[in-house]
């Protein structure tokens, strides 16, 4: 599937041609962990076990490059899964990584508390501020970590300026997409070296399958990738692959919904009473709005606020909400909402990446924007 196609064509055709056995237009889930050999060493299509390569696998892969605009994707069990075998290939004892200061716990917790036994240094930095990414740089660094929309503060970097300031050092800048998606942002067109993403999210977009992704545009760093992929084994599964692939032939019609829906909630919380402020790329005076318009094609489904009454009142919100369901995890067309200082940020806690505690996250689905907008405003009375 060429490039030159647009992206709702390329989520549905790339990677997914019609099977030339029986003409199925959807790819089939191939359940085979091996596979006949035409004679010792005689592969058919490269694929002799499962860990190492499978057909539903190999699509899903063909799609993610063709959406990320990439040479090369790599599915994983987990997003986690993906991060772990980046770090580790790019990564030695020794080795240093710049954090930017809001990120996923979860990726926090894996640098921070994972990595780092095994001689990984990090240092956090705000990706906003070229100067402060300059001098948390050292020789050592390998890996400029950024996300852009952030989780769950929503902030925004420039990912060519970080691009630059990376690869000056002889660093690599990886860009974890997730927030956005490719629908919205395609980080490698912009000088990012490596994307990830938590497909379990919106390229899943239907809560019902945990996988991970990781893009790139260089055929060596695939390759090396690729190798430790296969050597150490995080692969994703045939039914997680299909699942997958599903998901991402909506993802384009899924993120109008989901945005234009995220928009609408975002102004009626900037007016009400018991909201201090509204963390959300596409209001005007969001800090990061410019550069979310210079790079992204929207301003995505999630959004975050804090509360006026503080902690008490955030806790208070995430209980009362009724067709908002108090969840974790992002993404899927149901609207979800969480206390990220208690939940997923919680590793994060009495780090430089703490949350607020009077801090809410919502992902807004694709639900009756009228419904959420109901919802949310009985929940804060």
């Amino acid at each position: 599937m060429s490039t030159t196609h647009g992206f709702n064509t390329r989520a549905i055709h790339a990677g997914q041609d019609p099977d030339p056995a029986t003409g199925d237009v959807v790819v089939p889930l191939h359940l085979a962990t091996t596979f006949k050999q035409d004679g010792v060493g005689g592969l058919r299509g490269g694929y002799e076990y499962a860990r190492s390569a499978n057909p539903t696998r190999t699509a899903l892969q063909e799609a993610l490059a063709a959406l990320e605009q990439g040479r090369t994707g790599l599915a994983f069990a987990s997003g986690l899964a993906a991060e772990d075998t980046l770090l580790r290939t790019v990564c030695e004892p020794g080795s240093h990584v710049v954090l930017g200061g809001d990120a996923y716990g979860g990726t926090f917790r894996l640098i921070s508390r994972v990595a780092s036994r095994w001689g990984v240094e990090h240092t956090p930095a705000d990706l906003n501020d070229p100067d402060a990414l300059r001098a948390a740089i050292r020789p050592t660094t390998r890996v400029v970590w950024c996300e852009t929309p952030t989780n769950p503060l929503l902030n925004i970097a420039d990912i060519a300026l970080t691009a630059e300031v990376a690869h000056e050092a002889g660093a690599l800048l990886v860009v974890d997409n997730t927030f956005a998606s490719p629908y919205l942002q395609q980080p490698l067109t912009l000088g990012a070296d490596v994307v990830v993403h938590s497909t379990t999210k919106y390229l899943g977009g239907h809560s019902d399958v945990v996988g991970g992704a990781l893009v790139v545009g260089d055929d060596g760093l695939a390759e090396q990738l690729a190798y430790h992929q296969n050597a150490m084994g995080a692969v994703s599964g045939p039914l997680a692959d299909w699942l997958v692939l599903r998901g991402i032939k909506t993802l384009g019609v899924r993120m109008d919904r989901h945005q234009a829906n995220a928009a609408r909630i975002a102004e009626f919380l900037l007016g009400h009473p018991a909201v201090a402020s509204v963390r959300y790329p596409g209001l005007p005076d969001h800090p990061g709005h410019d550069i979310a318009a210079k790079q992204m094609s929207g301003f995505g489904g999630m959004l975050s606020f804090r509360l006026a009454g503080g902690e008490d009142a955030a806790l208070r919100v995430c209980e009362r909400a009724q067709v908002f369901t108090l969840a974790e995890s992002l993404g899927g067309v149901e609207s979800l909402i969480e206390h990220p200082a208690r939940m997923t940020h919680a590793s994060a806690a009495g780090s430089p990446l703490e949350v607020p505690a009077d801090l809410v996250r919502l992902s807004v689905g694709i639900e009756d924007v009228e419904d959420l907008i109901a919802d949310l405003d009985q929940a804060l009375a």
